[in-house]
Order: C-alpha cells, then sequence, then structure tokens
C-alpha cells in the first residue's frame, strides 16, 4: 500500500528550508511513500533541486499561493486565505487524494482549518491536541497540548474521553486509566472548571483515576492526563526545555578537561542511550484528535531532523490504522460516557439527526459555509 501524505511546506519558522529537505529524505528511506509538497511553487522546487531531488517520481508539488504566518490570527487563517498551503494540504486529505497532513505551520490556525475542512467525529466540540510522552513506565499520553486555550469542564470530559479512546485503539488496553492534571491530588484543589471536570469524570463509565500533578506525567501514574491547552503547552515546553538543558550540561561538564573527555569517551554509549530518550525532537509530532481526518502538528521550531520525525508519525499512523481503530474505538466507548454524564452535553457541539457510523465518520462532510465559531489559540 503506498501511503500519501502531504505536508504544508510553508509552515513553521524556517519553511520549505526546513519541511523539503525533510520529506526528501523521508522519501528516500520509505519506498512506499508519495508525499505531496504544498507552497509556494518557486520556494518549493528551489529547495527540491538543493536536495537534488526535482526529478524525484515520488515527490509531487501542489501550488498554492497564500501562506498562513505563525501570528496570523485564526480569522484570517480561516476566512482570508482559503489557497493557502495548509488549506490546499487538508483539502488534499478531505478529497481522499492522501490519507494524512503534516504541518508545523501556527497551532490555532491547523486547528480551526482542520475543523472547518475535515470537520469533527460525532459529540466532540473541541479537537484536542494529543501527544505521548515519555515516562519511566513508557509512556503517558498528554491531551491537550496547546490547541484550545479556554476549556470548559466538559470539553475536558471530551478530551479524557479521545485519549481512553486513542490508548485502548492503539496499546489495547481495554480500559486505560485517566488522570486530570491540577495542582494537587485531593478533590478540593484547583480551580471550579477542573473541580466540575473531575466530578463529570468520576461520573463517567471511565477508568478516572483522580487528579494528577506535574510529575505524575513521567512517573506514568496514569496512561492518560488531561489539561486544558494553555497548561498542556506549557507543561509540554517546559519539558522540552529541561531535556535540552540537561544535556547540554553534560556536554559541558565532560568537557572539562582532557580526564573529563576520556571519562565521556567511555560513557559514550550510555550518553546516546541517555540523548536517545530525552532529545525532543526524536518525539515532534503530535496527533489532533476529533477530527474526520488524520492531521498531525510538528513543533514550529523544528529542525529538519525533527520535522522528518513528525512525517514518520503520520506515516506510522497510516500504516497501524489509526484513525480508523480511533473511531472505531470512540463509537464503542462514547456512547456509555455520554449517557453516564447527560449533563456533559453542549449545545453547539450536539451531532445531527444523522449520525455517521464508523466509516462516514472518517470522511470530510463539504462545507456548508464560512460561518462558525474559531478556536481561540494560536501557537
Amino acid at each position: 500500500m503506498t501511503v500519501k501524505i502531504t505536508i504544508d511546506c510553508m509552515g513553521g519558522d524556517h519553511g520549505p528550508a526546513v519541511t523539503v529537505p525533510a520529506a526528501v529524505n523521508f522519501v528516500r528511506s520509505h519506498a512506499d511513500a508519495h508525499l505531496m509538497l504544498v507552497g509556494i511553487e518557486q520556494a518549493i522546487r528551489a529547495q527540491l533541486k538543493k536536495c537534488k531531488a526535482q526529478d524525484e517520481p515520488r515527490l509531487t508539488v501542489v501550488p498554492a499561493t497564500e501562506v498562513v504566518a505563525m501570528d496570523d490570527p485564526v480569522e484570517v487563517a480561516l476566512r482570508k486565505k482559503k489557497d493557502s498551503s495548509m488549506r490546499v494540504a487538508l483539502n488534499l486529505v478531505k478529497e481522499g487524494e492522501a490519507q494524512t497532513c503534516i504541518s508545523a505551520g501556527n497551532t490555532g490556525a491547523l486547528m480551526a482549518v482542520s475543523r472547518y475542512v475535515l470537520k469533527t467525529l460525532a459529540g466532540i466540540e473541541r479537537p484536542a491536541i494529543a501527544f505521548a510522552m515519555p515516562s519511566q513506565k513508557g509512556y503517558t499520553t498528554v491531551l491537550d497540548l496547546g490547541a484550545n486555550v479556554d476549556c470548559e469542564p466538559e470539553h475536558l470530559l471530551q478530551f479524557a474521553e479521545m485519549g481512553h479512546a486513542l490508548v485502548s485503539a492503539i496499546e489495547g488496553r481495554e480500559r486505560p486509566t485517566i488522570g486530570l492534571l491540577n495542582i494537587g491530588e485531593e478533590v478540593i484543589k484547583g480551580n471550579e472548571t477542573i473541580k466540575r471536570a473531575g466530578e463529570l469524570l468520576r461520573a463517567s463509565t471511565l477508568n478516572f483515576y483522580g487528579n494528577v500533578e506535574g510529575n505524575d506525567i513521567y512517573k506514568g501514574t496514569t496512561d492518560v492526563v488531561v489539561c486544558d491547552g494553555f497548561v498542556g503547552n506549557v507543561a509540554l515546553k517546559t519539558s522540552e526545555g529541561l531535556a535540552k538543558m540537561l544535556a547540554d550540561i553534560i556536554k559541558e561538564e565532560f568537557s572539562r578537561s582532557f580526564a573529563s573527555k576520556l571519562m565521556a569517551l567511555v560513557a559514550m554509549p550510555v550518553l546516546k542511550r541517555f540523548k536517545k530518550r530525552v532529545d525532543p525532537a526524536q518525539y515532534n509530532g503530535a496527533a489532533l484528535l476529533g477530527l474526520r481526518g488524520l492531521v498531525i502538528k510538528s513543533h514550529g521550531s523544528a529542525e529538519a531532523f525533527g520535522f522528518e520525525w513528525a512525517i514518520k508519525r503520520g506515516y506510522d499512523a497510516v500504516k497501524n490504522g489509526v484513525l480508523e481503530r480511533l473511531v472505531r474505538a470512540m463509537n464503542e466507548n462514547a456512547p456509555a460516557v455520554r449517557d453516564a454524564v447527560p449533563d456533559a452535553s453542549i449545545s453547539d457541539s450536539a451531532p445531527s439527526a444523522e449520525q455517521p457510523n464508523t466509516q462516514q465518520a472518517i470522511q470530510s462532510n463539504p462545507p456548508s459555509g464560512e460561518s462558525g465559531p474559531a478556536l481561540h489559540s494560536k501557537a
């Protein structure tokens, strides 16, 4: 099976200078991948020429005349830049020309445009960014990591529902544990939103562990940790900064003297394994859950090595049928959650009378207009 992937080449801090070389490296190491490079044609072809890949048959250039800047408001990306590389790339997924889209662009814009073009799954109002962060027990799936800055308790319940479906579908865990990120384990801790979210989770059929703190992410206390996008993004960026600082300090200490350099040679295998475990670039690429299509968000500041990992996340997700399995798990588990918590329904997120089945849920509906609430988040 050929895996068809669209790349928003203009997204991120570096644009084609990073995205195109990453795409070239990836397609050269994956014989069953076909990448569609979307963006300003001249800029993309210039980078292909530098990489000596202008004649690569599994790299197709798809022109787009506009670019969503990293500081563009959501409304601009959604309503004014209809021929942006981001939107054209997502339309290719909607039309079935590609199976996933990779973008390092403005997070808020990507979420809003993805939500508009691909639509959300039944019963999900706001998609969320989910990422498996390394822990002492393997991985902890954390969401949301930046798509939704302001959340209601019901949104946090939906995030838990999606996290449950993802982990149960991919890792085969029938009842993954769910933790609610808070400033303490006690029920009385946190703001009113967190307290109410805790009540909804305790009343649901999910395997709710209770409140967890930031260090529990790395302990692996629960399989899934739920939080709003503001808190999640701060936690993620703090973790990346800490990992980089530790790596730099170790390198600096081993470079202080001739003796320490000799010790570094002896310790090199251990140091390489350490770097592999904590290097943020090797964990780049997070899934946008809740959409009727597969979208992977790369860090905006990612270099070519990191962006290539984001492409690999999308490739692996397609090969493993992540979207189909997630939809199936949602259909099996979500009704029970909502039945258990009738107050968790959100009026403007209620599904239409015609409920989509599993096959319908992974196909997008044509948009009916430009109206609709924009997400209040931005990279």
